[in-house]
């Protein structure tokens, strides 16, 4: 892979990714990312993790780019991507370059329902930092003088 299609898969997400020397073990993995060792055998199982080695004892070793691409999972996890779509991603990106304009429409649209939760969220937060002025403007007229 080029530095340009490696860079294009990575954006960034490497940097968040701790320097590791040699291949992880699965629990080892566990601890560097709070994911369970089920859960990650559960994402090779459903196609979202694709490729993790195998020692010869048949234990599954992680590589830094496992990791890498762990990682994004992760972020698309943690911001309300379906395991659906996570899935589909998984299987551009194992497709190939061809398929970077079909990632980035798939991206686009999870970030526009990312943009649009986090309005939502924000237009809740003010509900509730208008609730809470209530209660010190009360509780201030309340003591006595």
């Amino acid at each position: 892979m080029n530095s340009d299609a490696s860079q294009a898969e990575t954006c960034g997400v490497d940097e968040l990714v701790p320097d590791v020397d040699g291949p992880l073990t699965v629990s080892q993995v566990a601890e560097l990312t709070g994911l369970s060792p089920h859960t990650l055998r559960w994402y090779e199982r459903v196609g979202l993790l694709e490729g993790v080695t195998r020692g010869p004892s048949g234990h599954r070793r992680y590589t830094r780019t496992d990791l890498v691409r762990l990682t994004m999972l992760m972020r698309l996890r943690a911001t309300g991507m379906p395991v659906s779509e996570m899935q589909r991603y998984a299987e551009l990106v194992r497709a190939g370059s061809l398929t970077e304009p079909e990632r980035m429409r798939l991206l686009e649209a999870h970030r526009d329902r990312v943009l649009s939760h986090i309005a939502d969220l924000h237009r809740d937060l003010e509900v509730v930092d208008r609730k809470i002025a209530g209660y010190r403007q009360g509780a201030s007229s309340a003591k006595p003088a």
